[in-house]
């Protein structure tokens, strides 16, 4: 595929992830009947397994590649798949939704600050300006057009569990990018899932062990792990690896600001709830603040 025509599909899918990211927020408070690590396993197995039919000639075809990146495949499949999903599926079962995604806002910044930091990416003050932008948005959403709204929001003890888990994939964001493979962006996110899944399985024996296994008998529990593994675990796990991929980390990081905007959509369509005048409020700033976010910066800049 042309280079123009692979950051074209990075756009398309940059605005496209955020969705099947909400997916993931709504499910951790909706499958609070499996246990999280089980929840987590599940998940990334069966993301695996559907991904290795297709992606299996180019493992083998890259294992000598993939003997020398053990190492960063373990530590990604630590931080996307075990912290970034158990941790969110803990934190899910005492922590709002409100929450999560007022915490989860602040990935992108750690992101850029890491990029800056680490690996010298540029901070226009374009880049400042719309993030703060983003920010102002996004709260605006969360706190339905009232700033007393926004301060009365009241953390639980869940809230660690999110907080780690969205530094954790700020971390993830950046290292993804700057860590070299020679396996393509999917080939790659199916050698992280079946990594991630050897990190799960002695939390999840333990867990069962010690607190709770997963029903395999509940119908739900099959349906929990299957919408996990191909909305958000295929579905925005590979577009998000393609679009840092093309466009780099801290673009693609700033994306997770239309989350709110997207799961507003999708609470309308499933349960009826109307926007209301501060979504429009939010949309005005964040869409524009996208725009001054990932233009790249000037030449010479």
């Amino acid at each position: 595929m042309p280079s123009l025509s692979r950051r074209r599909l990075a756009w398309i899918l940059l605005l496209l992830s955020p969705a099947f990211f909400g997916v993931n927020m709504l499910m951790a408070r909706y499958a609070t009947f499996v246990p999280p690590n089980a929840l987590a396993l599940g998940r990334w197995l069966l993301v695996a397994a559907l991904l290795l039919p297709f992606v299996w000639p180019r493992l083998r075809a890259n294992r000598h590649a993939i003997a020398r990146e053990w190492p960063d495949l373990l530590l990604f499949g630590a931080l996307g798949m075990w912290i970034c999903g158990a941790f969110v599926y803990i934190g899910g079962r005492t922590t709002p939704a409100l929450n999560i995604g007022l915490i989860y806002a602040a990935s992108p910044i750690l992101v850029v600050a890491l990029g800056r930091l680490l690996y010298r990416e540029a901070l226009t003050p374009a880049r400042i300006a719309g993030i703060v932008l983003c920010l102002a948005g996004v709260a605006a959403v969360f706190a339905k057009g009232r700033i007393d709204n926004l301060l009365a929001v009241q953390f639980t003890e869940g809230d660690l569990w999110i907080a780690i888990a969205s530094a954790c994939w700020g971390v993830y964001s950046v290292l993804l990018k700057h860590r070299p493979s020679a396996l393509d962006p999917i080939t790659r996110l199916c050698a992280i899932a079946i990594a991630g899944s050897l990190v799960l399985v002695p939390f999840t024996a333990a867990e069962a062990l010690w607190w709770q296994a997963p029903d395999l008998a509940d119908w739900r529990t099959w349906f929990a792990w299957i919408v996990l593994a191909v909305v958000p675990g295929v579905g925005a796990y590979g577009a998000f690896a393609f679009c840092i991929r093309e466009l780099g980390p801290s673009v693609s990081s700033i994306s997770m600001y239309l989350g709110p905007l997207y799961v507003g959509l999708m609470a309308w369509a499933a349960l009826g709830e109307a926007p209301q005048w501060y979504h429009l409020m939010g949309a005005l700033l964040v869409l524009p603040g996208l725009f001054l976010a990932t233009r790249p910066p000037a030449r010479g800049a």
